[in-house]
């Protein structure tokens, strides 16, 4: 696969990676331990290079099941996770935002032991904490930097003012977000801030958590334990308003021997450079009709076929619950 550098930090990766959330977190009970590894495995086989995890996605198991499956492979390999959740003692789960410096030096110490690594190749603030200032964020981080536990600082849905304000205090080499052919949130202001820094930018949940693979319908029942059974987009009336987005992908994908998830991330491959997506997936076969999206060349007719197609439909329902969307874009 073509290889792609986040912004100018010199930090090369494959032009696709690996979201690794989904592999023990959010989506459903975890899948089989031993398949996952395998699967990891396989990626880095088939030449993908970056690998997306966080201290919150399990808690904590998810990084260990990629610093597990990655250990023998780690010279091959970029790693990134995430801090900025304080975790409840007893049960693990996030009760709230933590960017204090001392909490993310604990953090990341934590991670690098769960990782198997002596370094995290590049480590986001998960959210922006309004009650710590973002200068003090990156100074810790840089602190990390000096120490070598720490390659790069990144950010995660964080605005255009606040990538600003970190980039001066430590040079941001990426800023994660979520953006896709039905999330274009970041187009106004956080894509032109990132490249007039020099900063690149790695789409989460490309794909729609699924929804432009085309995978469900109004009638999908998702498990208690999927967080899309609550979120507003995957309510059945609001699948049923945004199929009309997915037939029109599949319409161009056939036309390009494609599948509708290939031109999802074609697309977003073509729109900048030292933009990087990270598709999840815990299926093998998923994995594999992911990758080759890298090799999708679209035209400028195909583009603009896709983006008049997208425009004609309005997405219905916000991307997270009112919780949610009070963490993003601070």
């Amino acid at each position: 696969m073509q290889k792609r550098t986040l912004g100018k930090s010199g930090l090369e990766v494959s032009a696709l990676g690996l979201g690794c959330m989904g592999m023990t977190w959010a989506y459903g009970a975890p899948g089989d331990h031993a398949e996952l590894v395998a699967l990891i495995r396989h990626a880095v086989e088939i030449d993908v290079t970056f690998f997306d995890t966080a201290e919150v996605y399990g808690p904590l198991t998810n990084e260990e099941l990629v610093g597990e499956a990655l250990a023998p492979l780690r010279d091959r390999v970029k790693i990134a996770t995430k801090f900025g959740f304080a975790l409840d003692p007893q049960s693990g789960r996030p009760v709230g935002l933590n960017s204090k410096p001392a909490h993310i030096k604990e953090v990341a110490d934590a991670s690098l032991k769960r990782l198997r690594t002596d370094h995290i190749d590049l480590l986001y603030q998960h959210r922006v904490d309004p009650n710590v200032p973002i200068e003090d964020v990156a100074g810790a981080v840089a602190d990390l930097v000096k120490a070598g536990k720490v390659k790069h600082f990144g950010l995660s849905e964080a605005g255009a003012a606040t990538i600003r304000r970190a980039h001066a205090v430590h040079p941001v080499a990426a800023v994660q977000s979520e953006y896709s052919l039905w999330t274009h949130g970041p187009e106004k202001e956080v894509l032109p801030t990132l490249e007039e820094l020099g900063i690149g930018f790695v789409p989460y949940s490309p794909l729609g958590r699924g929804f432009l693979a085309g995978t469900f319908s109004a009638d999908t029942q998702f498990a208690d334990d999927d967080w899309r059974k609550t979120n507003p987009r995957f309510q059945a009336d609001a699948l049923r308003k945004n199929a009309p987005l997915v037939d029109s992908l599949k319409a161009i994908a056939d036309e390009k021997g494609a599948t509708p998830a290939q031109i999802a991330l074609a697309w977003l491959l073509a729109q900048k450079p030292w933009i990087v997506p990270i598709p999840g997936t815990t299926k093998r076969t998923r994995l594999e009709e992911n990758i080759k999206a890298a090799d999708i060349a679209l035209t400028p007719a195909d583009l603009k076929a896709i983006e008049t197609a997208v425009a004609s439909h309005a997405v219905a329902g916000d991307r997270y619950d009112e919780r949610g969307m009070a963490m993003v874009n601070l």
